[in-house]
């Protein structure tokens, strides 16, 4: 019989708050077929450089804006917003003034990135 209790994940700083969490999370438990990226920072101008996954990959846009350069389309995204990239679309982004807090959740159990600069 399959184990159909909840599975809770801890931070691994043992923080018990949710400010400034940023880690990732690939094969979680309870088969739950995604990875996590849990992003947070202060600083404007940053991000990672061009790259695309073979699923789609969904924004949560808690705090801030980031700019997202998804194909050949250019669009903000802020605070509230969710965004969705779908699978083999390059895309990128730079954070905002004020920084940027989302939750990027990959559509696989791991990462599988195909970085194209």
């Amino acid at each position: 019989m399959a184990n159909t209790g909840a599975h809770v994940i801890n931070r691994a700083n043992g923080q018990e708050d949710g400010e400034g969490w940023e880690e990732n999370y690939t094969e979680l438990p309870g088969g739950a077929g995604v990875s996590l990226i849990l992003e947070s920072t202060t600083q404007e101008g940053v991000g990672p450089r061009l790259h695309m996954h073979p699923y789609a990959e969904t924004f949560i846009i808690r705090r801030g804006s980031a700019t997202f350069t998804v194909a050949d389309q250019q669009v903000v995204g802020r605070a509230g917003q969710i965004l969705v990239v779908p699978a083999d679309t390059p895309h990128k982004f730079r954070t905002g003034p004020g920084g940027y807090e989302a939750l990027h959740i990959h559509a696989n159990p791991t990462f599988e990135t195909t970085w194209l600069e």
